[in-house]
């Protein structure tokens, strides 16, 4: 995959991704975290501090360094992906709080995310960090994050018969889209990847793990509803990978630090989706039992 396609296609298809999230989105799902302050509040503490010290901790324990170090790090501070809202529509979760959180951890990675990886710069290559905190990258960031978006909103608003009967096309053209990108980036570096699988592979699996049980145990332990903590825990350990690998390859221009979020974009699939179906059980046992003869309200 040459260097053309990264520089060109990444973005556009990332565009199309958060072009589709902006078509989901309106203003209310940026007020509406009046309604969920508690739970908002948790979640976005553990997707900001929480996580990055696990994913930290990770690194130094399977001994990463370098650019893949600051890969993961990197994939850590990218907000919740679109495919979250689905695994949380699959799990009984409250989707409405999904896009609520995916909609202000957007809006917050234009500068939590850069920082981070700056910090990451500092820690895995000596004092390189300087590059990353220029003007110009927070400005790439903003781009790639937030004007797509915006553009989703203001096509929504504008026009929300033809957005309505779009969604469901766009949401399927966005899952083809991150399937490329995810595809695109282990296949360009590929040798990375299977030379540092070892590695790299636990520490992907063990970081979507982590994510989803602090996503979900921390809130339920402050008395936040079991739909509501489904939401956060699929929201905090559904990385937005596409974004971590355009970002990882554009902005920044390291193609072997897209590798940790290619990897991650593909093994997330499997305990995101044990966990799914294990919460989706459980929402369906806490629901109370209907006698028979008996109607169930509508």
């Amino acid at each position: 995959m040459g260097s053309t396609i990264f520089a060109v296609a990444l973005p556009l298809a990332l565009g199309i991704v958060m072009f589709g999230l902006g078509l989901t989105l309106t203003t209310d799902d940026f007020t509406r975290v009046v309604k969920y302050p508690k739970t908002a509040v948790i979640a976005l503490l553990c997707q900001l501090v929480v996580l990055p010290l696990i994913c930290f901790g990770l690194v130094h324990l399977f001994g990463l360094d370098g650019v893949l170090a600051v890969g993961m790090m990197l994939l850590v501070a990218s907000p919740g992906g679109t495919s979250a809202n689905l695994f949380s529509h699959i799990a009984g979760g409250n989707v409405a709080l999904n896009i609520t959180l995916t909609a202000i951890n957007s809006v917050l990675a234009v500068v939590t995310l850069p920082v981070v990886v700056a910090v990451s710069y500092a820690v895995f290559l000596d004092d390189s960090a300087a590059i990353v905190l220029h003007p110009a990258k927070f400005v790439q960031v903003f781009a790639l994050v937030l004007i797509p978006v915006a553009v989703g909103m203001w096509v929504r608003r504008r026009y929300p018969d033809w957005s309505g009967r779009r969604q469901s096309t766009v949401k399927f053209a966005a899952a083809g889209v991150l399937v490329f990108v995810v595809a695109a980036a282990l296949f360009s570096e590929f040798d990375t990847v299977t030379g540092h699988l070892g590695d790299l592979g636990p520490v992907a699996l063990l970081l979507c793990i982590c994510s989803l049980l602090v996503g979900y145990l921390v809130p339920r332990a402050f008395g936040v509803e079991p739909a509501d903590a489904v939401a956060a825990g699929m929201e905090i350990g559904v990385h937005n990978a596409a974004l971590a690998i355009t970002i990882a390859t554009t902005v920044l221009g390291n193609e072997t630090m897209a590798v940790p979020a290619g990897l991650y974009g593909f093994l997330m699939n499997i305990p995101a989706s044990i966990a799914a179906v294990l919460f989706a059980r459980s929402h369906r046992a806490r629901r109370p039992s209907v006698p028979a003869g008996v109607v169930p309200p509508r």
